[in-house]
């Protein structure tokens, strides 16, 4: 159980950190580069980033935490 409450832990922080990038890039691209985005690209991104978040949260949770968690796939 710890190691799941770590795991979402670890999760939620990723989340923040990866939400606070893709936000500044938007800033950037909109504010220094004065390309404005289309509201659907902005939605889209945020699309993606929600499910992609909703797919690592459902494996941690599946799966008991992260020491469970396998690569998908292995080098070497």
């Amino acid at each position: 159980m710890l190691s799941m409450a770590i795991g979402v832990m670890w999760f939620l922080i990723g989340l923040v950190i990866l939400c606070g990038v893709i936000y500044l890039t938007f800033y950037v691209i909109e504010t220094v580069v004065e390309f404005p985005l289309p509201p659907k690209v902005k939605q889209g991104v945020w699309l993606i980033v929600l499910l992609l978040a909703i797919i690592a949260l459902l494996t941690i949770l599946m799966t008991g935490g992260m020491s469970n968690v396998r690569p998908p796939f292995r080098v070497g």
